[in-house]
C-alpha cells in the first residue's frame, strides 16, 4: 500500500531530475486561493435572512477543496526548498534571492492596497493605521501568506541542515509535533472549551506543511487509496463545517473546520499534495503543448497572481469589466467557478502586459 522511496535533489523546478509536476501544482494552488477568496466574497455578498440555508450550503460544499490551495503552496515550497543539495547554499544569498523578489513586490503592491483601500473602500489611512496594518499582517487581510510565506524562508536555512543531518524518522517527528501542537489545541478548544497553554506545544503556524512537501516526496501511495483519502477529508470538513454551524455557532472558533489547522484539511491536503504528485513532472507533455504553455504560464505569475486578484474579484463583484458576476445575480453553482476563472485569466492577461514594461515587471513579482 505504502512505499517509501529516497528523497531526490534538486535546487529548484527548473532542474530535470525534480520529480514533482511544479506547474501543475502551482496552478491548482492558485486556483484554489482565488476560488477561496470567491466563496468568502459569495458569503459576504449573500442576502440577509439569516445566511439562508441555500447559502450557506453552497459555500459548504466548496469550502473542504477551495481550502487546500495554501496549503499545496507550503508544500510545494518546503519540497523545493529543503533538497538536500541546496544545504550549502549561503544564508545571506538565500535570503537575497528568495526575499528580493517577493520583499519588492509586497512594498509595490501594499502601496497599491493602501491606495485602493482609500479610494474604493474608504478606508481612513494615517500614519498610525498604515504603520498598525503592516505590523498585524499587511495592508490587505489576505497578505498574511506573504508574511508567512517570509517566516518560512527566514527558518529554512536551519530546516535544510536538520534535513542533511537527519533520516526520515527525525522529518517524521518533526511532522508529528507540528500536528499536535497545530491541531489538536483548537479542536479541544472547539470541543471542550479547554485552551492550552501556547508554551507547551511550541510547532505551530504552517512548518508543518513545509516539511510534508518534502516528507511526501518519498511516499508511494495507490491512486485508490489517496483518492479514498480525499474524499474522507472533504466529507468530514463539509460535517466538521455543518456541525459547527448548528451546535457550536455561538464560539470564537467557529471556522475551525476550514481553516488550515483543522484536521481534516490536513488530511485533505496531505492526500491533494500525492494525488498530484502523481503526474508526470512535465504533464502534459507534447500531447497538449497549449495546455503546457498555460500551465507555465499562470505557474511562473502566481505571485503577481495572488496580489492582484482581491482587486479584480472587486470589480467583477460590482461590474467595473461591463459584466458583474456576483451572487445577487448569478446562481451559486455557477457564480462561483465562474468568478473564479474569469478573476484569473484578466489577472493573467493584465500581468502579461504589465510585464513588457520592464520598470513594472521588477515590481509586480
Amino acid at each position: 500500500m505504502l512505499e517509501v522511496t529516497p528523497i531526490q535533489s534538486s535546487d529548484n523546478s527548473k532542474n530535470h531530475g525534480f520529480p514533482l509536476p511544479v506547474d501543475l501544482i502551482r496552478t491548482v494552488a492558485i486556483i484554489l486561493v482565488i476560488a477561496y477568496h470567491v466563496v468568502n466574497d459569495f458569503m459576504g455578498g449573500a442576502p440577509p435572512l439569516n445566511s439562508t440555508l441555500y447559502f450557506v450550503l453552497w459555500s459548504d460544499i466548496f469550502l473542504p477543496f477551495v481550502a487546500l490551495g495554501v496549503p499545496l503552496f507550503f508544500m510545494l515550497s518546503g519540497s523545493l526548498l529543503l533538497q538536500p543539495s541546496n544545504v550549502d547554499e549561503p544564508i545571506r544569498v538565500f535570503l537575497k534571492k528568495r526575499l528580493a523578489r517577493i520583499g519588492i513586490a509586497f512594498v509595490f503592491w501594499s502601496v497599491i492596497y493602501f491606495i485602493w483601500n482609500f479610494y474604493a473602500n474608504h478606508v481612513a489611512l494615517t500614519p498610525y493605521s498604515i504603520a498598525q496594518s503592516l505590523l498585524r499582517g499587511g495592508a490587505y487581510n489576505q497578505f498574511w501568506f506573504i508574511y508567512a510565506i517570509m517566516g518560512l524562508y527566514l527558518i529554512t536555512p536551519i530546516l535544510r541542515m536538520v534535513v542533511k543531518t537527519a533520516n526520515r524518522n527525525v522529518l517524521r517527528y518533526i511532522i508529528i509535533l507540528w500536528f499536535i501542537g497545530a491541531c489538536v489545541p483548537p479542536l479541544i478548544d472547539l470541543t471542550t472549551g479547554l485552551q492550552i497553554d501556547s508554551t507547551l506545544l511550541l510547532f505551530g503556524g504552517y512548518i508543518g506543511y513545509f516539511v510534508l512537501g518534502l516528507y511526501l516526496i518519498g511516499v508511494k501511495v495507490k491512486t485508490k487509496i489517496v483518492l479514498a483519502l480525499l474524499a474522507v477529508g472533504v466529507i468530514l470538513t463539509f460535517v466538521g463545517l455543518i456541525t459547527v454551524e448548528v451546535f457550536f455557532k455561538h464560539v470564537s472558533n467557529s471556522y475551525f473546520f476550514d481553516s488550515y489547522s483543522s484536521m481534516t484539511v490536513v488530511l485533505s491536503s496531505i492526500a491533494a499534495f500525492l494525488l498530484l504528485s502523481k503526474f508526470p513532472r512535465n504533464w502534459p507533455g507534447n500531447s497538449k503543448p497549449w495546455f503546457s504553455r498555460l500551465l507555465h504560464l499562470i505557474s511562473e505569475n502566481t505571485l503577481p497572481i495572488f496580489f492582484m486578484h482581491l482587486i479584480v474579484l472587486q470589480l467583477l463583484n460590482s461590474g467595473t469589466f461591463g459584466i458583474r458576476i456576483s451572487v445577487l445575480s448569478i446562481p451559486s453553482p455557477i457564480e462561483i467557478p465562474l468568478a473564479t476563472a474569469a478573476t484569473l485569466f484578466i489577472c493573467l492577461g493584465l500581468i502579461v502586459v504589465l510585464k513588457k514594461i520592464p520598470v513594472i515587471r521588477k515590481l509586480i513579482g
